[in-house]
Parts: structure tokens; C-alpha cells; sequence
């Protein structure tokens, strides 16, 4: 053996298939792997015995030793190595158990090469089965309190660092749940100003009768119930940032009293004529849109200028889903150090619904995700079925062209309703709701598996083009077969 085979990752490929099994090994020495392959259970334990293998990938239907048997011999034998479940017979109930026996993942047959290529890469990384996000403090996955190591995410990265060490009135724009005070801290970690106060103002959450003396303070006797004087928010960020959240929604007299504490860098307490100076750099945040509010005459224009001199905006998940995985373990760590859960992933099934997932709530949405899922979850693995994946609403795939006709299928969903937009499913389609209701997770059920009868007859029961009309993946596809009783035995 060659010095550079020593260094190459070691894979077992166990399968009774010799079609899966050359397929395997072509794909895993072209990657650079060194490959053995067995064709029965007796082989490869015989083999584990041998020597050492990182990787065992493993069909689960063989005899007389099957591939679960392989895989508790394989950990009793070997507990470092990684061992991946492959099957054309997946079910739940399976997965479960090949997951609390110590597997990293299980697929489907047919598989895909591309997503094969990418667990093989993960379960070789994370070596032992314990998928975990870095813990530095520093670095692509992490600055300061944020995460992430997309493209996106580093242009963001690289713009704090540039503007925390100036003075300049930050304005942090982008929807709900992306992240805008996370950027707002990071920015004043990274400042002159990081050793005195953050303060956070949500200009939304605060009454409007109560908000200016919340901000600015209040002297003894200015209304009833002042019975001291008391210093606002602005003042108790002396000499350090004030993070003004939803600026958007201060009324048009609180507008002109930070025009001028941003102007002079003067305050007014409520009930005072004295001006009290105060040296504080502002960062605001929004997710609305300002300069249609300039136009509309609801925002100051001197205003907006004033707070926009460095603009920043976060972008949604939706633009980043790079760093979907890294999010979701990084929650599911969190979760399961809370709750007292051993969890140890997150199934492949139910990455892929995430992965193909809007997510109108963003970041924030992902995390409450990914908590009721650890919380309701009773085995070692998030399912899909975990996710409540009846209230999603899947992101709109591109139309993908037939090879035979060059057309376009189109997409049976609508991105808003998530119902067909060519026609009625089963006579479900409804116009009204009538007087009693609807249960709508029945509903939502009923036009699904409607949707996947039609797709299977108008393919002609052949399921990877049945997926391509659907615009998911094969594994998706089987997943619902499954799950709605429309799998045949072969399946």
C-alpha cells in the first residue's frame, strides 16, 4: 500500500446488488476513496474483523445476516466506524431503529449520486455519528453571535468589521426573524464603544404615551405619578450604542425629538427645558420599507437620512440556505442541552423538507422549527415527521422540461396557497369555507395525495418521472407514497 492510499478514507460497500455495488464503487474511488465491497452480511463483518474501515455503507435486505445485523457488529467490533443504511424498503419504523443502533444516516434506493456524495462527506467528517456544530467563537461559522458561512453571510461579515469603528448612525433593514439586532451586537462587540452599554429600544413594543419617557426621561412632577426624576434610555447608553428596534413605528412627534437627538446629540427630559447632552451612536432596525414611508409622508426624509448613513441589509434564509444545516444542528444541539434529549441528527428525510422550505419566518422560524421537533421527537432522530410537515408550505421548484416533449410541466403548487392552481384536487378545491369548517391538516392531506395519484397515472406509474412532474426529488416522492398508502410492494 501506497503512502497516499494510507491517507485515503477507507469504505466498505456491502450490498447482495452488483449493479449498487459497482455503482458505489466506481462513484467512491473516482472521489478519491479506497473501496472494498462485500456481497453478503458474512463478508463484511468478516471484513470489519480484518481491518479497519471509516465508512460502511450497507443494504438493510440481504441474508442471512441483514444489514442491521451488520451494523450492531460492525459498532461492537469497530464504535468509530461510520455506518450509512441503504434500502429500496424504507419505512420509519426502520430508520428508527437503525438510528438508535448507532447508523449516521438512511437512504432510499435509487439514490441520488449528488446527495449520496454529500452524506458520505458529512458522516466522514463528523467520524462517530454526532453531527455538531463547531464550537468556536470565531471563524466562517461564527462572528460574534451569528452564524452562518454562506456568501451571503460573509459580505454581512465583512461589512461590520468595516463600519463598527466609526460613528456612524447604522440602519439595519431585512424581514422579520433575520437577524437584525444579532448584526446591531455584533457591530457594537466590534466598536470602540463595546466595554459601555448596549441599549435596546423596541419602538414598537412600547406604548406611544409611555414611549417618550421611556427614551428620554422624566423629571419629578412633569405628569401624574412622577414622583422622581428618572433618567431614559438614551442617557443610560452614554458613551455607548442604542439599538432602536422597528423604528418604523414611532409616531410623527417622536420622529422630530430624534431628529434632534440626532442632529445635536441633545435630549429633553419630559417635564424639563434643559438640554442634556449625550454622545451615543444610534443603530436602527426595520423590516418595513422607509423610503416608501418617506414618499408616503409617514417618515421624516431628515430623519431617515440621518439614521441611514451606513445601511445594511440582512437577507432572508430563503437567499442563504447554505446555511440551513448549519442553523438547524446548531438549534438542535441547543434543545437537546435544554430538554436533557439525546438526539443525534436530523434525518436526511427531514433536512430535505427544510432544505426545500421558504421560511416567511426566517431564522426565527427555523429555531421554532427545530425546538418543537426535539421536543415532541421519542427517538434518537428528527423525522419528518416531527417538522408537522401538513402546515408547510414548500418553496416553488423550477418547472423541469420533459426530455421527450422539451416542454415545461409547469408547478402544480401555487407559491401563496400551496394549492393546485390547475384545477380541483378530489373535489376538495374550495371556494367558501362552509359553515362548520374544514379540518385543515385533513384537507391539506387530501389534496397532497390526490396530487401524487395524478402525477403516478400521468407518468405512467414510472416514479422518477412521476417526481419530476412534482419537481421534488425521487426520495421525497417515495417518502409520501409511503406515508399515504400509494407505495406498491416494490417500492
Amino acid at each position: 500500500m501506497s503512502p497516499l492510499e494510507k491517507t485515503q478514507p477507507k469504505v466498505l460497500v456491502v450490498d447482495d446488488e452488483y449493479s449498487v455495488r459497482e455503482l458505489l464503487e466506481i462513484m467512491l474511488e473516482m472521489d478519491g476513496y479506497a473501496v472494498r465491497s462485500a456481497e453478503t452480511g458474512q463478508q463484511a463483518l468478516e471484513a470489519v474483523e480484518q481491518e479497519s474501515f471509516d465508512l460502511v455503507i450497507t443494504d438493510i435486505r440481504m441474508e442471512p445476516i441483514n444489514g442491521l445485523e451488520v451494523l450492531k457488529q460492525c459498532k461492537a467490533i469497530s464504535p468509530a466506524t461510520v455506518v450509512i443504511i441503504i434500502s429500496a424498503y424504507a419505512s420509519t419504523e426502520t430508520a428508527v431503529e437503525a438510528m438508535n443502533e448507532g447508523a449516521y444516516d438512511y437512504l432510499p434506493k435509487p439514490f441520488d449520486m449528488e446527495e449520496m456524495r454529500a452524506v458520505i462527506r458529512n458522516a466522514l467528517q463528523s467520524k462517530g455519528g454526532m453531527e455538531e456544530v463547531a464550537c468556536a467563537k470565531e471563524g466562517p461559522l461564527y462572528f460574534g453571535c451569528i452564524i452562518g458561512e454562506s456568501p451571503a453571510m460573509m459580505k454581512i461579515y465583512d461589512l461590520i468589521k468595516r463600519i463598527a469603528s466609526t460613528n456612524s448612525n447604522v440602519l439595519i433593514t431585512g424581514e422579520s426573524g433575520t437577524g437584525k439586532e444579532l448584526v446591531a451586537k455584533a457591530i457594537h462587540r466590534q466598536s470602540p464603544r463595546r466595554d459601555f452599554p448596549f441599549i435596546v429600544v423596541n419602538c414598537g413594543g412600547v406604548p406611544e404615551s409611555l414611549i417618550e419617557s421611556e427614551l428620554f426621561g422624566y423629571k419629578k412632577g412633569a405628569f401624574t405619578g412622577a414622583a422622581t426624576n428618572r433618567m431614559g434610555l438614551v442617557e443610560a447608553a452614554q458613551a455607548g450604542t442604542l439599538f432602536l428596534d422597528e423604528i418604523g413605528e414611532l409616531s410623527p412627534t417622536l420622529q422630530v425629538k430624534l431628529l434632534r437627538l440626532a442632529q445635536e446629540k441633545t435630549i429633553k427630559m419630559v417635564g424639563d427645558t434643559e438640554d442634556i447632552p449625550v454622545d451615543v451612536r444610534i443603530l436602527s432596525a426595520t423590516n418595513r420599507d422607509l423610503e416608501k414611508m418617506v414618499i408616503e409622508g409617514t417618515f421624516r426624509e431628515d430623519l431617515y437620512y440621518r439614521l441611514n448613513v451606513l445601511p445594511i441589509r440582512t437577507p432572508p434564509l430563503r437567499e442563504r440556505r447554505e446555511d440551513i444545516a448549519i442553523l438547524a444542528h446548531y438549534f438542535l444541539n441547543k434543545f437537546c442541552k435544554e430538554f436533557g434529549k439525546q438526539i443525534r441528527k436530523i434525518s436526511s428525510y427531514a433536512m430535505d423538507i427544510l432544505n426545500n422550505y421558504d421560511f416567511p419566518g426566517n431564522v426565527r422560524e427555523l429555531e421554532h422549527i427545530i425546538e418543537r421537533g426535539v421536543a415532541l421527537e421519542s427517538s434518537r432522530i428528527i423525522l419528518p415527521d416531527s417538522l408537522t410537515l401538513s402546515t408547510y408550505k414548500r418553496r416553488q421548484h423550477t418547472p423541469i422540461r420533459s426530455p421527450a416533449s422539451g416542454g415545461s410541466t409547469g408547478n402544480l403548487h401555487s407559491r401563496s396557497s400551496g394549492v393546485p392552481v390547475n384545477g380541483s384536487a378530489a373535489g376538495t378545491d374550495l371556494v367558501t369555507l362552509p359553515p362548520k369548517g374544514i379540518d385543515l391538516d385533513q384537507h391539506l392531506a387530501d389534496i397532497e395525495k390526490s396530487i401524487l395519484h395524478k402525477a403516478l397515472t400521468q407518468a405512467g406509474g414510472v416514479k422518477t418521472r412521476a417526481a419530476e412532474l412534482l419537481g421534488i426529488n425521487t426520495r421525497s416522492l417515495r417518502y409520501r407514497l409511503e406515508k399515504y398508502g400509494l407505495a406498491s410492494d416494490d417500492d
